[in-house]
């Protein structure tokens, strides 16, 4: 079965949230009555120290941690996986990628199985919480490496690798200001609610990860078309039965063997010779905010470096919570809730709101606008994505131009639109010049700059003639 999804406690109204909020007991909810658009804190009810290193995934442990295990060293066990392993451990392919790990691929292994220290505790609960094997655990490492902002070609994004029509059917957020795939809490929600989808139709964890990364259809459609050559076959044995009779593409074809591969490397590192530092697990505490508020501003209430609220909020694209909707949950370090609300009062009223608006006048364009604000125009557009432009590439007037701070904009993430389905030449748009037109007035027209535009196209001088195809993105 699936995960129930995790809601803020009854004591306070649910905002639409960005995030699941650890468990928490009735007592442990403070609500600070500082007045209207206030930050309400959630603490939990017991609050993990960190000791040791303090930034966020900082590798090494304190002197204390180090000194105690010299003294009490750990007893050698014999590892246990709740994957079959055992069984497909010589499977000529597994056999391959446990070669591919331990030889070219050891130092992109070994880094994986670093960052997975930083992940493991997160998502083993989240896994034997939702009725999963833990050691599906290794999935996030052949995806992504457990790379949150992890991408590729064909758009999937994230530690589990969503597409954006997916992640949007296993109750993900993905839009202009947020992107839930990127989030390592609600994506691992995300991918066990589909994992649990996918097992409960096949009736096996290898064909389930088959189906994840290829698509249920085509796994279906094997089995379908196999059915008589396969009759006596069952559960994980099913996978190879497909596999060897080409019913599935390569890719996946490869999948569960990589799956099977990375977790018996990965968890007896030992035995084949590679290791992985340690990380700070991911814990948090977490605040609720009010729309358009800065991480900077989260940043400078806790005095905690402005990385550290980006790395703990990585699904927040553009550098603040969204200009419309409800009250957001964002994570803080542990043990820093507490002091939330007194420094986020303490701040200017300027500094706690992210945008300021301007009305578009006769003329205006976005390069214009960004130039009188200390913005580009590239930075300019990522707050105003719906702006009109008439076709002279001049705004339409009389709109409303969000006006970002700069700390808001420098802290903003560079990315596709996260609507977008395949990266690559499918993306680029490419206009056909027009006789009159310049630079500067295609550049007006795009909402970009005639550096771009040079630079996009390898363009040294500024003479474009009729008919001359310019990429514009």
């Amino acid at each position: 079965m699936g995960l129930r999804p995790l809601v803020a406690p009854t004591a306070v109204s649910a905002p639409t949230a960005s995030d699941a909020v650890p468990m928490l007991s009735p007592q442990a909810v403070a609500a600070v009555p500082a007045g209207e658009g206030a930050p309400v804190v959630f603490v939990e009810a017991e609050p993990v120290v960190v000791t040791g290193a303090e930034s966020v995934g900082e590798v090494g442990g304190s002197a204390v941690d180090i000194d105690e295990a010299a003294s009490n060293p750990a007893p050698v066990t014999t590892p246990v996986w709740d994957i079959d392993v055992a069984s497909y451990e010589g499977q000529d392919r597994v056999a391959y990628f446990v070669s591919r790990y331990t030889g070219p691929s050891r130092a992109t292994f070994q880094r994986a199985l670093t960052r997975q220290t930083r992940y493991a505790e997160l998502i083993t609960t989240k896994l034997r919480a939702g009725g999963l094997p833990e050691d599906m655990l290794y999935l996030a490492l052949i995806e992504s490496a457990y790379d949150v902002h992890a991408y590729s070609r064909a758009a999937a994004v994230g530690m589990w690798q969503f597409m954006t029509t997916t992640a949007r059917g296993v109750g993900l957020r993905v839009d202009w200001w947020i992107d839930e795939r990127r989030d390592p809490v609600r994506s691992t929600d995300g991918a066990i609610r589909f994992l649990n989808e996918l097992t409960e139709t096949f009736g096996s964890v290898y064909l389930a990860a088959a189906a994840y990364n290829g698509g249920p259809g085509r796994v279906s459609r094997g089995l379908t078309q196999h059915a008589t050559s396969l009759e006596g076959t069952a559960g994980d044995d099913l996978f190879f039965g497909l596999a060897e009779r080409n019913a599935l593409r390569q890719e996946t074809k490869d999948y569960v063997p990589k799956l099977i591969a990375a977790a018996l490397v990965g968890k007896d590192p030992a035995r084949f010779g590679v290791r992985g530092d340690s990380m700070l697990p991911f814990r948090w505490d977490s605040v609720r905010v009010p729309v358009a508020t800065p991480l900077a501003a989260i940043a400078k209430a806790l005095d905690v470096p402005l990385d550290t609220i980006k790395d703990y909020n990585p699904q927040i694209l553009r550098g603040m919570t969204p200009p419309i909707g409800g009250e957001l949950f964002l994570r803080v370090p542990v043990g820093s809730a507490q002091r939330f609300a007194e420094g986020f009062d303490a701040l200017d009223l300027d500094e706690r709101s992210a945008v300021r608006t301007v009305v578009s006048n006769k003329g205006d364009y976005v390069a214009k606008i960004a130039q009188a604000n200390g913005l580009t125009a590239r930075q300019l557009n990522w707050y105003n994505p719906g702006l009109r432009r008439m076709k002279s590439g001049n705004l339409v007037t009389g709109q409303r131009v969000l006006i970002p701070r700069r700390d808001v904009a420098a802290a903003a993430r560079d990315i596709p639109d996260p609507k977008v389905e395949r990266y690559g030449s499918s993306a680029a748009r490419i206009h056909l010049v027009k006789n009159g037109e310049s630079l500067g007035s295609i550049a007006r027209r795009y909402g970009t700059s005639v550096q771009r535009l040079k630079s996009l196209n390898r363009i040294s001088g500024s003479v474009i003639r009729p008919g001359q195809r310019i990429r514009v993105r």
